[in-house]
């Protein structure tokens, strides 16, 4: 036994404590340290060729905030990344190059720089890169929190890659239209079951939503990819978002209870965290800390990605925010 009272004040804190402390990786730094990568082992040694983004408050653990995990995944051209599954979700967002796949349950679909695609809990995904230059994406992941209940579990396939069993684009014609076939079930693993978001349709919709001219004072114009059988968010425990500011956008400060992982798609700006500002460019990847005051400025139009263990939080009734 151990004394409450000597603790109480470090267990039921007045505000949130997160040992994750906002930072930037510029794509001009980091792109060329992926790319190296490429002649130190390949994918199929790796299993996964990544380098990971570690907060650093939070050096040796993996995390990029307290909860979820990042980092920059590299595959060559001819190169595959052996299937397997595992019971953590993951989300990728492309970055650079065009025309690699990767496979999810038996679908393939090309990856293209802003498409947003998910691999949900224990589904089975390998990556190939048939095209002719180098493909580099944004793994995120909830390693951290999966962990933490102790529920972690993976296996491996036998051979490299899986068969396909559905042709290309199948679940985004099937889910991805505002309809669902008469027949569909809930899948056991709560994900949405498109698992490819392609950003030419989703950059189309935020322009659509400019000739309301309706933004939101913090967030400009902000989506959030959703689960078309609930409308829920795509990722059970993973928040994942697309907003768009505008030229000129001074936005107001805002906070909230989910440290949140930014990439930016397009544009220049800079995003003011605590009492530090960090000015940005496209490709460049930075975090906001739980609770830490945030604000959004642009010098032109920009487009952001962002993602988040909000769904969480949400299910739980612990999310909280507060626009200034």
């Amino acid at each position: 036994m151990a004394p409450l009272w000597e603790v109480l004040s470090n267990l039921v804190t007045p505000e949130p404590n997160t040992r994750a402390k906002p930072h930037i990786w510029y794509w001009k730094d980091i792109k060329n340290h992926v790319l190296d990568a490429g002649s130190i082992i390949s994918a199929k040694q790796a299993e996964r060729r990544v380098l990971i983004l570690e907060n650093p408050n939070m050096k040796g653990e993996s995390r990029i905030t307290d909860t979820l995990y990042a980092g920059l995944q590299l595959i060559l051209p001819g190169e595959v990344a052996p299937s397997h599954r595992h019971t953590q979700s993951a989300l990728r967002f492309v970055m650079h190059g065009n025309g690699a796949y990767t496979a999810v349950d038996g679908e393939k679909t090309i990856m293209r720089p802003g498409d947003f695609i998910i691999t949900p809990s224990w589904t089975w995904h390998d990556h190939g890169n048939e095209s002719s230059e180098p493909m580099i994406w944004l793994d995120g992941l909830d390693i951290p929190l999966v962990n933490h209940f102790s529920a972690s579990f993976a296996e491996k396939l036998e051979e490299d890659t899986q068969n396909l069993n559905k042709p290309e684009g199948d679940s985004l014609a099937r889910y991805g239209s505002g309809l669902l076939p008469v027949n569909h079930l809930p899948s056991k693993n709560k994900a949405s079951p498109v698992f490819s978001y392609p950003y030419e349709r989703t950059r189309s919709a935020l322009e659509q939503m400019k000739i309301s001219n309706e933004w939101n004072e913090c967030h400009g114009l902000k989506l959030k990819y959703v689960n078309p059988e609930n409308g829920g968010h795509a990722i059970p425990t993973m928040a994942t978002f697309m907003q768009l500011l505008p030229k000129s956008f001074s936005g107001n400060e805002y906070r909230s209870t989910d440290g949140t992982i930014y990439c930016v798609v397009e544009g220049e700006g800079e995003t003011t965290i605590g009492e530090k500002k960090y000015p940005w460019s496209k490709g460049d990847i930075f975090v906001a800390p739980p609770w830490a005051k945030t604000r959004h400025t642009t010098k032109n139009e920009a487009v952001l990605f962002s993602f988040s263990d909000r769904p969480v939080q949400e299910m739980l009734g612990l999310y909280r925010e507060k626009l200034y």
